[in-house]
């Protein structure tokens, strides 16, 4: 009888990729986890269950056939595991390294729920692709035929490249059009390099210029090109913007200077890890070494702040955050590194106001949980008489991000959106009501997850696809 290659989680113990100590982490930018070794690989994706309703599947938004390819890997089928997990995502290596895997698919692992500690998918997801690359197993984007359509795509994000990479296999002829100086959007500029090394990103653009997408970079639409302009040019148009407006806080001080917004943090910051100028660096204003930084804020993007900030020598990072460490949003295992490196956090507070400009506190207000609200969340509300001042020389505000008035920014009143200013489109094709329009990721959901806007570029590009070939069967029937 042939052995058992899998169900090794009863005798093999969960194991993650050797982390760097945070000593050592906290001195550069490099990614914290290091890869796994071949037979670590193997013995790792042996540990699935191989469920028969497997609640890691249904629970990624990409639906990857993680059971499959955790069971070739074990097997030493690593070329299939890799063209497996191509099949339904875009960027595996990319969502191996940042999707929160314990929200997501490690979250809803059936070993985890019986207490064995969950297959660590997200390791095993980023080494297949890491070794398909190294391995020379990654393909060019070579098209079977062109054809004759086009399609501009508003946005160089996960999204927008996603939907590049889709059409482009298809043969459509695809233009990106971006107002940064580098395609990849947050994933370039707003997540930090010990999540995401930049080459990684730089690897995918690279591919798909190489395989025939046209980037049109340091583009201001509404400003260099009108949205008009984009869509007489191109048979159909993809609006992949992301969210970047930032939510602001108010109360007195609050326009003091050393108040910045996070995502001009960070952006300064990967800036620099590509060896760009940086001004803002130079003049010490979105530069945290000696000083007292706070952060405010509980999700992602605040641990991407405070972790960022002691890699740049602040004297002190904490964050500050309203509810309790059980109802942040932000994930569980970034809190936990964050923790290890030195970041104090300050649970069931609000900033009230601001001391001083330049800024040098943090008017703090004690916080305690009440009723839920509409989302099931119990409310925070303030505790009268429970104030005092948190000193700071840096203040970021990380509190998540909102739609800009893209109908006001590109002169365009017919583009349909909601009451939050997000793009009204259709959630499984990304049609908008505008003929040839399609809309997806951030700009259609709000604020929300890569993984997310890397399901909803492929889903756009294969309504597009399919519109496309509608339209020639009707010109063929004439």
């Amino acid at each position: 009888m042939a052995k058992q290659p899998m169900l090794k989680f009863v005798t093999v113990q969960r194991d993650m990729p050797e982390k760097r100590g945070p000593e050592v982490r906290r001195e550069d930018f490099h990614e914290i986890y290091a890869e796994f070794a071949d037979a670590k690989a193997a013995e790792q994706a042996a540990r699935c269950s191989q469920c028969g309703v497997p609640y890691c599947q249904s629970h990624c938004p990409l639906h990857n056939n993680i059971p499959d390819w955790l069971r070739m890997t074990a097997t030493g089928r690593l070329k299939e595991a890799y063209e497996l997990s191509q099949e339904t995502n875009t960027f595996p290596e990319i969502c191996g390294r940042i999707c929160p895997q314990d929200r997501l698919c490690e979250g809803n692992c059936v070993i985890e729920q019986s207490g064995h500690g969950t297959v660590t998918i997200g390791a095993v997801e980023k080494y297949i692709t890491d070794t398909a690359f190294e391995e020379g197993w990654v393909e060019d984007i070579v098209p079977a035929s062109e054809r004759p359509e086009s399609v501009g795509i508003i946005g160089a994000g996960p999204g927008g490249l996603a939907a590049a990479d889709r059409l482009r296999r298809a043969g459509v002829q695809v233009t990106v059009y971006d107002r940064y100086d580098r395609s990849g959007g947050l994933m370039t500029y707003g997540i930090p390099g010990f999540k995401l090394e930049k080459d990684i990103v730089m690897r995918r653009n690279a591919q798909l210029e190489k395989g025939g997408v046209e980037f049109v970079l340091n583009c201001n639409v509404g400003e260099d090109i009108t949205f008009q302009e984009i869509r007489e040019k191109h048979d159909a148009v993809l609006l992949a913007t992301g969210v970047y407006k930032t939510r602001d806080l108010g109360g007195p001080g609050s326009g003091s200077a050393g108040i910045v917004r996070a995502i001009d943090y960070l952006t300064a910051s990967n800036r620099a890890s590509f060896g760009d100028d940086v001004p803002e660096h130079a003049d010490g204003s979105l530069w945290a070494e000696g000083k007292r930084v706070v952060v405010i804020g509980g999700g992602d993007t605040a641990m991407d702040c405070v972790r960022t900030a002691i890699r740049q020598g602040a004297t002190s990072v904490k964050c500050l955050y309203r509810r309790d460490r059980a109802n942040m949003p932000g994930s569980q295992r970034e809190v936990a590194n964050a923790e290890e490196e030195g970041v104090e956090f300050v649970w069931m507070a609000a900033p009230k106001g601001f001391k001083g400009d330049p800024v040098s506190g943090v008017v703090v207000q004690r916080m305690r949980l009440g009723q839920p609200d509409a989302t099931g969340r119990r409310s925070p509300e303030p505790i009268e008489g429970e104030e005092y001042t948190e000193d700071a020389d840096l203040v970021i505000k990380a509190l998540g991000f909102e739609p800009e008035d893209l109908p006001t920014l590109w002169g365009e009143e017919e583009l349909p959106v909601t009451r939050w200013g997000t793009v009204k489109a259709d959630f499984r094709t990304g049609a908008t009501d505008m003929d040839g329009v399609y809309a997806v990721g951030d700009i259609v959901r709000g604020a929300s997850l890569v993984v997310w806007a890397i399901k909803d570029g492929r889903d756009a590009a294969d309504a597009i696809i399919e519109r496309f070939n509608a339209a020639a069967a009707d010109i063929a029937a004439e």
